[in-house]
């Protein structure tokens, strides 16, 4: 991570808090579908996943794993509505551009096959877009039978869209319009507690682990250069619990975290400091994980294989766990000769406890 790109204050990237309905909306519907990856999110995920019908589910998997890129939101938007009211009536060849614009940010057809992109070549067969999804993503970042899904309405831009606007249309309804309206007032009061900070002497990652209140994770680095990017926009989410998420432009970052107040905030918000509690005692409210906690702090630091083979933890277990205890900042990683290694951070087993007497006894 080069330090010049975080070292220096804010002059002229703009930092702020503030509640974004679609990108706190859509981000929810990201959680239903890699909540099992992500434990420690907020219980609404999952009781609104088992809610959905399989059909339901499924759909939300195409949507927001498939066209991602095709409906995240190029700007801020008042209220959801008014953004699904967008996509209807924008140019359906429009938001299919927008999704290869995307996949050509993350490396262009000329430096993947020496070829530049052609829309055609690649939508040619289904065996052609996964090879292009290939180039691009891990392999096991592909989901086959969701992107030959997404291929077949690639080739019918407006039957596209209308499963798009279709399917968030019936989320709002079903799931979304009433949890915005019950969460509302707690993203507000989240964001004008962090208003009433002046990030002007701040640098961008000070800035950043003051809003977050974490150490930042490693995908961090892909937005550390700053020449490019001219706002960091916080957004407060009621649901992504200890996790930190993202949409972009070439010019605006919102990065979602779990809504919080600010360390020594006068905003009064007991629903708020509640939520954010519950966050962090539930990734201490777990046997495996306490045991970790326990052997990080009698040995020192471990890498994730010490810690799996200890504890005799498949990998897949022991990845979970130290997720979710790193997500809450009560482990800190590093990366040893390839391999993730982990140590306790005290201070923040510390001031957990603390942050719970306070709420308790005021």
């Amino acid at each position: 991570m080069p330090a010049t790109d975080l070292a220096n204050p804010l002059t002229q990237t703009a930092v702020r808090v503030a509640v974004e309905p679609a990108h706190i909306m859509l981000n929810s519907l990201v959680l239903i579908n890699r909540r099992e990856k992500m434990p420690g999110v907020h219980e609404w995920v999952e009781r609104t996943a088992v809610s959905l019908t399989s059909e339901q589910r499924h759909t939300n998997m195409l949507v927001m794993e498939g066209f991602f890129h095709a409906v995240a939101p190029h700007r801020s938007w008042s209220g959801f509505p008014a953004y699904l009211d967008y996509m209807e009536q924008e140019d359906p060849v429009v938001l299919r551009q927008r999704l290869f614009d995307a996949y050509e940010q993350m490396g262009s057809s000329l430096e993947k096959t020496g070829q530049p992109f052609n829309m055609e070549t690649t939508l040619a067969t289904v065996g052609s877009y996964l090879d292009y999804l290939y180039a691009r993503f891990p392999e096991n970042h592909v989901h086959v039978q969701i992107e030959t899904e997404a291929y077949h309405l690639l080739q019918n831009p407006p039957e596209m869209q209308a499963v798009l606007v279709g399917h968030l249309r019936q989320m709002w309804y079903l799931a979304l319009q009433e949890e915005w309206e019950r969460t509302r007032p707690l993203l507000q009061s989240s964001a004008q507690a962090f208003s009433q900070l002046d990030f002007s002497d701040m640098t961008l990652l000070e800035a950043a682990q003051t809003i977050i209140g974490t150490d930042l994770p490693e995908w961090w680095q892909k937005y550390t250069d700053r020449a490019s990017y001219t706002q960091f926009i916080f957004v407060p989410s009621p649901h992504i619990g200890p996790y930190v998420s993202s949409f972009a432009t070439d010019t605006t970052i919102w990065l979602l975290f779990g809504a919080r107040l600010p360390q020594g905030s006068m905003v009064d918000a007991p629903d708020l400091s509640r939520s954010e509690l519950l966050v962090r005692l539930t990734a201490l409210a777990d046997d495996t994980r306490l045991r970790i906690l326990q052997l990080l702090k009698e040995e020192g630091e471990l890498c994730s294989q010490d810690v799996q083979q200890r504890l005799e933890l498949s990998q897949s277990a022991g990845s979970r766990h130290m997720q979710q205890l790193g997500a809450t900042g009560y482990v800190r990683e590093r990366r040893v000769e390839g391999q993730k290694c982990y140590s306790l951070n005290e201070e923040r087993i510390e001031d957990t406890l603390l942050a719970l007497s306070r709420f308790l006894k005021g």
